[in-house]
């Protein structure tokens, strides 16, 4: 707990810029959700609320298991250490299907908070901030498709999209902000970075190679394997997640 003390006061700036960029995403969800439940309604659907008492005990009890499974990342091979792959986007997806974009978006930004009580940060915020934002691009998309139309080909469909967002915005959002910031926060020069990604993949020759040859396959990894996994269980899930056992 004094680890993350610490690192908060000495990234007030950043910790700041992070609390900016979820009040966006969580607005952008909020705003999508609201659209889709207006479609719905005139459509002949009832009336919902984003949030109800049940949803907020679902986003609570799928936070809770997202953040288990953000503490237990691990490294690949195909990248540096600092790089860590965990399928706690998992859960925040089936939320997302199950109660719409902006519960997506809380358990993404609860399971950032548990990590960090249960871990502190070891990258100054940065891969927490990297793992919030990368993972609302994934759940996002594939939530607000598959709200305005809920059916199993907007399911794939949404899925696909959302990996492909992952995929070209974790990319590029290394590129240009998380890696320099990355070494400016720990005052180590980004050759040192781009050093390390050589040494795993001779290719890697700048920053924008090392984000190429180092993110992208992590990103497709975790978002193709969390899609297929979410597209076998959701289905048998969806009626317990929404009404309970019996319901």
């Amino acid at each position: 707990m004094n680890g993350l003390a610490d690192a908060v006061r000495s990234n007030v700036s950043f910790v700041l810029v992070c609390l900016v960029v979820v009040a966006l995403t969580f607005a952008a969800a909020w705003v999508c959700e609201k659209a889709a439940l207006r479609r719905r309604v005139r459509a002949g659907g009832k009336i919902e609320r984003i949030l109800t008492t049940r949803k907020i005990v679902m986003i609570g009890m799928f936070s809770a298991i997202s953040g288990i499974l953000y503490c237990l990342d691990f490294s690949l091979p195909i990248a540096p250490a600092f790089y860590k792959l965990d399928f706690s986007e998992l859960p925040a997806l089936i939320a997302g299907f199950a109660f719409g974009p902006a519960a997506g978006v809380m358990v993404e930004f609860i399971k950032v908070l548990i990590k960090l009580l249960l871990k502190s940060t070891s990258t100054a915020f940065v891969g927490d901030l990297a793992n919030y934002l990368i993972g609302c691009m994934l759940v996002l998309p594939a939530s607000i498709i598959y709200s305005f139309r809920k059916s199993r080909k907007r399911a794939v469909i949404g899925c696909c999209v959302g990996t492909l967002c992952m995929t070209v915005f974790g990319t590029a959002f290394n590129a240009i902000y998380l890696l320099p910031a990355f070494a400016a926060l720990y005052g180590m020069p980004l050759e040192i970075i781009i050093e390390m990604g050589t040494k795993i993949n001779p290719r890697v020759s700048g920053l924008w190679s090392f984000a190429l040859l180092m993110v992208t396959p992590i990103n497709l990894i975790k978002g193709t394997s969390v899609s297929i996994i979410t597209m076998l269980i959701y289905k048998k899930l969806s009626p317990v997640i929404k009404y309970g056992i019996g319901g």
